[in-house]
Protein backbone atom coordinates (compact mmCIF):
# COMPACT_ATOMS: atom_id res chain seq x y z
CA UNK A 1 0.00 0.00 0.00
CA UNK A 2 2.80 1.92 1.01
CA UNK A 3 4.34 2.20 -2.40
CA UNK A 4 1.25 2.74 -4.35
CA UNK A 5 0.86 5.87 -2.37
CA UNK A 6 4.31 6.55 -3.02
CA UNK A 7 3.73 5.96 -6.82
CA UNK A 8 0.13 8.21 -6.87
CA UNK A 9 2.40 11.03 -5.34
CA UNK A 10 4.39 10.97 -8.37
CA UNK A 11 1.24 11.94 -10.59
CA UNK A 12 -0.32 13.64 -8.77
CA UNK A 13 0.15 16.80 -6.77
CA UNK A 14 0.47 16.27 -3.01
CA UNK A 15 1.04 18.19 -0.26
CA UNK A 16 4.49 18.03 1.41
CA UNK A 17 3.08 16.99 5.08
CA UNK A 18 1.18 14.13 3.50
CA UNK A 19 4.07 13.18 1.68
CA UNK A 20 6.40 13.55 5.11
CA UNK A 21 3.71 11.26 6.97
CA UNK A 22 3.42 8.87 4.19
CA UNK A 23 6.94 8.10 3.77
CA UNK A 24 7.45 8.69 7.86
CA UNK A 25 4.88 5.84 8.14
CA UNK A 26 6.76 3.57 5.32
CA UNK A 27 9.95 3.98 6.48
CA UNK A 28 9.22 3.33 10.53
CA UNK A 29 7.02 -0.27 8.79
CA UNK A 30 10.04 -0.98 7.13
CA UNK A 31 12.65 -0.27 10.18
CA UNK A 32 9.88 -2.46 12.73
CA UNK A 33 10.20 -5.38 10.33
CA UNK A 34 13.92 -5.22 10.19
CA UNK A 35 14.18 -4.15 6.52
CA UNK A 36 17.05 -1.74 6.39
CA UNK A 37 18.28 -2.12 3.23
CA UNK A 38 14.77 -1.29 1.86
CA UNK A 39 14.63 1.67 4.54
CA UNK A 40 17.72 2.70 3.12
CA UNK A 41 16.48 2.68 -0.54
CA UNK A 42 13.14 4.53 0.05
CA UNK A 43 15.50 7.49 1.70
CA UNK A 44 17.60 7.57 -1.74
CA UNK A 45 14.54 7.96 -3.64
CA UNK A 46 13.37 10.57 -2.02
CA UNK A 47 14.44 13.48 -4.18
CA UNK A 48 14.10 16.67 -1.88
CA UNK A 49 16.72 16.81 0.60
CA UNK A 50 14.65 18.91 2.88
CA UNK A 51 11.55 16.10 2.34
CA UNK A 52 14.52 13.76 3.48
CA UNK A 53 15.68 15.49 6.69
CA UNK A 54 12.27 15.75 7.88
CA UNK A 55 11.33 12.37 7.89
CA UNK A 56 14.63 10.99 8.91
CA UNK A 57 13.70 13.42 11.69
CA UNK A 58 10.43 12.87 12.65
CA UNK A 59 10.77 8.87 12.58
CA UNK A 60 13.80 9.22 14.96
CA UNK A 61 11.38 11.10 17.28
CA UNK A 62 8.70 8.59 17.39
CA UNK A 63 11.27 6.41 19.14
CA UNK A 64 11.25 3.53 17.02
CA UNK A 65 12.90 0.02 18.29
CA UNK A 66 16.76 -0.18 19.08
CA UNK A 67 17.88 -1.30 15.54
CA UNK A 68 15.69 1.83 14.17
CA UNK A 69 17.13 4.02 16.17
CA UNK A 70 20.74 3.57 15.27
CA UNK A 71 20.25 2.73 11.58
CA UNK A 72 18.13 6.63 11.61
CA UNK A 73 20.90 7.91 14.20
CA UNK A 74 23.85 6.93 11.96
CA UNK A 75 21.78 7.99 8.69
CA UNK A 76 21.31 11.65 10.00
CA UNK A 77 24.16 11.82 11.04
CA UNK A 78 26.20 10.70 7.82
CA UNK A 79 23.47 12.62 5.65
CA UNK A 80 22.70 15.83 7.22
CA UNK A 81 25.46 16.68 9.70
CA UNK A 82 26.01 19.70 8.48
CA UNK A 83 22.16 20.53 8.47
CA UNK A 84 21.49 20.45 12.39
CA UNK A 85 21.25 22.35 14.89
CA UNK A 86 24.36 21.85 17.35
CA UNK A 87 22.03 21.15 20.00
CA UNK A 88 20.38 18.21 17.82
CA UNK A 89 23.92 17.23 16.03
CA UNK A 90 24.79 16.22 20.07
CA UNK A 91 21.54 14.83 20.94
CA UNK A 92 21.69 12.57 18.07
CA UNK A 93 24.86 11.13 18.31
CA UNK A 94 24.55 10.86 22.11
CA UNK A 95 21.55 8.14 20.35
CA UNK A 96 24.10 6.23 18.15
CA UNK A 97 26.71 5.81 20.62
CA UNK A 98 23.42 5.10 23.30
CA UNK A 99 22.24 2.76 21.02
CA UNK A 100 25.95 1.06 19.99
CA UNK A 101 26.59 0.58 23.90
CA UNK A 102 23.27 -0.89 24.24
CA UNK A 103 23.80 -3.56 21.54
CA UNK A 104 26.91 -4.38 23.70
CA UNK A 105 24.73 -5.60 26.66
CA UNK A 106 23.12 -9.15 26.82
CA UNK A 107 20.04 -8.74 24.63
CA UNK A 108 17.59 -9.89 27.61
CA UNK A 109 18.97 -6.73 30.02
CA UNK A 110 18.62 -4.28 26.73
CA UNK A 111 15.32 -3.72 27.33
CA UNK A 112 15.99 -2.38 31.47
CA UNK A 113 18.36 0.47 29.74
CA UNK A 114 16.50 1.43 26.65
CA UNK A 115 15.18 4.08 28.15
CA UNK A 116 18.59 5.79 28.65
CA UNK A 117 19.96 5.31 24.91
CA UNK A 118 19.93 9.07 24.35
CA UNK A 119 21.80 9.10 27.60
CA UNK A 120 24.90 6.86 27.55
CA UNK A 121 26.76 8.54 30.63
CA UNK A 122 23.68 8.15 32.93
CA UNK A 123 23.17 4.60 31.00
CA UNK A 124 26.72 3.82 32.43
CA UNK A 125 26.04 5.16 35.74
CA UNK A 126 23.30 3.08 35.91
CA UNK A 127 25.47 -0.22 35.08
CA UNK A 128 27.59 1.04 37.93
CA UNK A 129 24.72 1.44 40.15
CA UNK A 130 23.30 -1.98 39.06
CA UNK A 131 26.88 -3.73 39.81
CA UNK A 132 26.99 -5.00 36.38
CA UNK A 133 30.73 -4.82 36.29
CA UNK A 134 31.70 -7.05 33.27
CA UNK A 135 28.98 -4.74 31.16
CA UNK A 136 30.38 -1.73 32.14
CA UNK A 137 33.97 -2.63 30.87
CA UNK A 138 32.50 -3.77 27.42
CA UNK A 139 30.38 -0.44 27.75
CA UNK A 140 33.50 1.67 28.66
CA UNK A 141 35.81 0.12 25.72
CA UNK A 142 32.83 0.77 23.31
CA UNK A 143 32.84 5.18 24.40
CA UNK A 144 36.77 5.21 24.63
CA UNK A 145 36.47 3.91 20.89
CA UNK A 146 33.48 5.58 19.76
CA UNK A 147 34.10 8.85 21.23
CA UNK A 148 37.64 9.38 19.66
CA UNK A 149 37.35 12.57 17.55
CA UNK A 150 33.48 13.37 18.28
CA UNK A 151 31.75 15.78 20.10
CA UNK A 152 28.54 15.11 21.54
CA UNK A 153 28.51 16.76 24.86
CA UNK A 154 30.46 14.84 26.80
CA UNK A 155 34.22 13.40 27.16
CA UNK A 156 36.50 10.22 27.42
CA UNK A 157 37.61 12.25 30.83
CA UNK A 158 33.81 12.20 31.97
CA UNK A 159 33.46 8.81 31.59
CA UNK A 160 37.29 8.65 34.07
CA UNK A 161 35.46 11.22 36.58
CA UNK A 162 32.56 8.85 36.66
CA UNK A 163 34.45 5.89 37.18
CA UNK A 164 36.76 7.49 39.69
CA UNK A 165 33.26 8.67 41.76
CA UNK A 166 31.93 4.92 41.54
CA UNK A 167 35.53 3.30 42.41
CA UNK A 168 35.95 6.39 45.30
CA UNK A 169 32.83 5.19 46.88
CA UNK A 170 33.64 1.08 46.55
CA UNK A 171 36.16 1.69 48.43
CA UNK A 172 34.89 4.35 51.01
CA UNK A 173 33.71 1.82 54.56
CA UNK A 174 31.12 3.43 56.93
CA UNK A 175 32.04 2.12 59.65
CA UNK A 176 35.60 2.02 61.47
CA UNK A 177 37.66 -1.16 61.81
CA UNK A 178 38.17 -2.25 65.68
CA UNK A 179 41.34 -3.58 67.04
CA UNK A 180 41.20 -6.55 68.97
CA UNK A 181 42.74 -6.37 72.33
CA UNK A 182 44.37 -9.26 74.36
Amino acid sequence: DYELCEEWGHLYPVPREDLINLHREHLLHLLDIGHMEKALQLLQRIEDPGVCLAITEQSLDQHPNLAASHFLADYLTAHFYASLTTARRNEIQALYIGSKVLLTLPELSRVNYFHLSSRPLLMLEQLLMNMKVDWVAVAVQTLHQLLAGREIGFTVEDIDNLLSKYAEKALNFPFTLKEKRS
